[in-house]
């Protein structure tokens, strides 16, 4: 068959028809603004044993991965001189090395190209993103995947769509807490400040209502024009009389916090005060149990 136009057009549109972006072809054109990802909570924390209280997750990094997480949220603390990803603190739950954990998220981006990923990490000892973060990112390769943004500031409608992202082979956009603010070379930074493009509702959440209010932010934009996350873990306070408590993940009603219903409801507490936009994230704790996949879908219109 001879090459024309014609043909190289016909060959356009059966890519585009074909490609499938984070497991669905109709999101391949929708902005990574205008898309709700199911995200793990301490992805890291993961354990079998019922009596760790300290864990968030049931199953490995990989098989959230496999299940349909495509946020990865995870704390940071250095542990005899190297970056760990702990749950408090190293003696409580130790998830091993940032290293070891971004190798393992690697190895199932190469086996799932047209898949957009997001990491939000914490960082709560103000842990130097120049020293300690970049080269750790960059050692592991993830740092080849790793999306640099042309304005240090990106409203919620200025992202790329999933086929963008996916085609430039930059599909990884990662997000931190603190210390990411003060950037030398914005035009090369892949570690981008967390609350002046996401905004959060209260975290650790104990009112199975899931009352939704703007927490944690900062500017220049309004929330309104900011991508946002729900915290929809909840948890259970053992120690309620005492002031701060002591709130562990409330494991027997992950089922039905997890339930279509409740991630709806929690999504609609937060649309009614953001122009009725839905969540880009919501954030789960054992997120292998219940409907959490499924509510995710139905909030991105499947």
């Amino acid at each position: 068959m001879a090459w024309t136009s014609d043909t190289q057009e016909h060959y356009w549109l059966n890519d585009k028809q074909e490609l499938v972006c984070n497991g669905h072809a109709e999101l391949c054109d929708r902005k990574y603004g205008n898309v709700t990802f199911l995200g793990a909570h301490d992805s890291f924390a993961f354990s079998t044993n019922p009596f760790a209280l300290s864990r968030t997750q049931e199953v490995n990094i990989t098989e959230q991965l496999n299940l349909g997480a495509r946020l990865l949220q995870a704390q940071s603390h250095m542990n005899n001189g190297k970056l760990h990803f702990c749950h408090t603190s190293c003696g409580l739950f130790d998830g091993g090395s940032v290293a070891d954990y971004l190798r393992t998220v690697k190895t199932w981006l190469d086996k799932n190209p047209n898949e957009v990923l997001t990491f939000i990490f914490t960082n709560p000892e103000n842990i130097s993103v120049s020293e300690v973060w970049k080269p750790v990112f960059e050692e592991t390769g993830m740092a080849d995947l790793a999306y640099v943004p042309p304005s240090p500031v990106m409203s919620r409608e200025d992202w790329p769509t999933l086929r963008e992202f996916i085609q430039s082979g930059k599909r990884v956009i990662v997000f931190l807490d603190k210390g990411a603010d003060n950037r030398t070379n914005p035009e090369r930074e892949y570690i981008l400040p967390q609350f002046k493009m996401v905004w959060e509702d209260p975290y650790n959440p104990t009112d199975a209502s899931f009352p939704c209010t703007v927490d944690r932010t900062a500017g220049p934009l309004t929330p309104t024009d900011q991508l946002y996350l729900i915290n929809h873990n909840l948890n259970f306070d053992i120690l309620p009389f005492f002031h701060p408590g002591f709130k562990i993940p409330d494991r027997l009603n992950t089922p039905r916090t997890h339930g279509i219903y409740s991630i709806y409801t929690h999504a609609m507490n937060c649309a009614a005060i953001m122009n009725e936009k839905n969540p880009n994230f919501v954030l789960t704790d054992f997120s292998n149990v219940g409907q959490a996949m499924a509510a995710v879908d139905f909030l991105n219109g499947f």
